[in-house]
């Protein structure tokens, strides 16, 4: 059996997009499950759109999911280097042996030629004019001019790339992984370029290229270089390389929320929320991208999320460790259709994974915001704050933008529960209440709780009628967590001097 090699390609091009991400994830999952090579390689060569710190923000984006490259850039490996950019030579001469077999040619078209080109065929009535099996014969290149002529250009040293040459009538045929057969008539093919004027290889000659010498098996990318695989599998056919081809599986795209198109940063933005697995700022704009990181993900249920993205176990599980996905994973069960990026459901993953973290391990969440608040609090009490608060939250930072009233005593009140919860009976509950607990000598939920029983109990007022007035006065909501455990967490004094600012400030004259 081959052994399993596959590589996670992304060019340096800007910020990694989520849906790099996850077909970095399901790469890393084949690997993993078939004890596999799991490779990073940074095609970069398209230089005019490389963007400084994009690639060390992709080894920091991966690292932080939880992704670990086995050989690659930033690692290093028998098939170095892993740069594209860096192995230029060799790709020379794979187009010169294309060339030598007939199966590539050199074009010494200029702008103004190939401008001229679609004019005339759209004159003509062709609404995507292409440079192929038909058009390329009346074209400057080496299979109309003369031997002689294209030396001469040659040793000129004029301007030239290199193109694939297709040929006219043949069913290119792919048996992808997700999608089953694909077959593409050879006449919906052009020309492609393989061979940049610069001397540098286009994505097409490249991949192939490097995917050979890195011995990849599998190729697991997004369903936009669908089109560009009939090309690939030609590729792989003129370099005698068909045996060794990998097995292609093209994901479904990215849809946005509603369904309705692919998910762009434009469409996160306006819906506010993240679409870079970290924060992500433009060195060109100098303008800031907020990411999964920073708005409070946890990695753990990022991958959980993106997993499912296109992807489904077959079960009823939805909650899965990274260890669950290796062993559950498979590419047969990725589906062709586009998936929403339902933004809710990344929210509900975290909120799970949240849940299932100790209350130590979030109290240290806890105790990191409130330095930056200036606020002292020991481990014991930031790990009971968790404690009533980590049901009720969606990240990290909601303990204590949520969890504030712990903190500082409230100066407002909520004005629809006053109006209707604030009464006689609520005030002489509270008044007797404060006076109660002030003389305990000890203090804490189920003591508050007893002696609030005790206190409704003898003025013969239902305890139902004033809970939500009592909590009123401690925390200035009408709801929140365990309220016994909000007054444990604040202390004695403390709940004595909120619920006299209440009565004060409230002023409800009791008949």
């Amino acid at each position: 059996m081959r052994e399993v090699r596959v590589r996670f390609a992304p060019s340096p091009t800007g910020a990694l997009h989520i849906g790099g991400v996850r077909t970095a994830l399901y790469n890393f999952l084949l690997a993993r499950q078939n004890k596999g090579t799991m490779i990073l390689r940074i095609e970069d060569t398209d230089q005019n759109r490389y963007v400084p710190g994009a690639e060390e923000y992709i080894l920091q984006s991966l690292a932080w999911v939880g992704i670990k490259i086995d050989e690659g850039v930033g690692i290093g490996g028998p098939h170095a280097p892993y740069r594209q950019s860096e192995r230029k030579p060799m790709y020379q001469q794979y187009a010169q042996q294309l060339i030598d077999n007939g199966y590539a040619y050199y074009a010494f078209d200029t702008e103004q030629d190939l401008e001229a080109m679609r004019e005339r065929l759209k004159t003509a009535g062709v609404e995507s004019p292409h440079y192929n099996s038909i058009t390329r014969m009346q074209m400057r290149n080496s299979l109309t001019l003369l031997e002689d002529e294209v030396k001469g250009l040659l040793d000129a040293q004029t301007p030239y790339v290199i193109r694939l040459k297709v040929p006219r009538k043949e069913e290119v045929r792919l048996n992808d992984m997700i999608r089953g057969w694909v077959m593409v008539h050879s006449s919906q093919i052009d020309d492609k370029v393989l061979m940049k004027s610069d001397g540098m290889p286009t994505y097409h000659l490249a991949n192939v290229v490097d995917d050979y010498l890195m011995k990849i098996s599998h190729v697991i990318r997004g369903e936009e270089w669908l089109p560009s695989a009939p090309l690939h599998v030609l590729l792989y056919k003129y370099l005698g390389w068909e045996k060794e081809m990998p097995q292609f599986a093209h994901l479904p795209l990215l849809l946005k929320p509603t369904g309705d198109g692919k998910l762009s940063k434009r469409d996160a933005d306006k819906m506010g929320f993240p679409i870079f697995p970290l924060d992500w700022i433009d060195p060109a704009t100098n303008e800031k991208a907020v990411g999964f990181r920073e708005a409070g993900y946890l990695p753990e249920a990022l991958v959980n999320f993106l997993a499912f993205l296109g992807w489904n176990p077959g079960t009823t599980q939805e909650l899965f460790s990274m260890d669950e996905l290796i062993k559950a994973f498979s590419v047969e069960r990725i589906g062709k259709a586009g998936t929403k990026f339902d933004i809710h459901k990344a929210e509900w993953f975290n909120q799970q994974y949240l849940r299932a973290k100790s209350n130590e391990e979030l109290a240290e969440y806890l105790l990191t915001l409130l330095k930056k608040e200036n606020i002292t609090c020991s481990k014991e009490k930031a790990a009971k704050i968790v404690s009533i608060m980590k049901e009720r939250v969606t990240f990290p930072k909601d303990l204590w933008e949520q969890g504030k009233f712990l903190f500082y005593a409230p100066t407002t009140f909520d004005e629809t529960v006053a109006a209707k919860k604030w009464n006689d009976d609520a005030v002489k509950v509270l008044s007797a209440y404060q006076s109660e607990i002030a003389k305990l000598p000890s203090f804490d939920g189920v003591i508050a709780k007893s002696t609030l029983e005790k206190v409704t109990a003898d003025l013969g007022i239902g305890i139902g009628k004033i809970l939500q007035a009592v909590r009123l006065s401690i925390t200035g909501a009408g709801a929140g967590p365990d309220l016994m455990m909000v007054m444990e967490i604040i202390g004695k004094e403390e709940v004595v001097k909120r619920i006299d600012y209440a009565l004060k400030t409230l002023n409800i004259k009791v008949a």
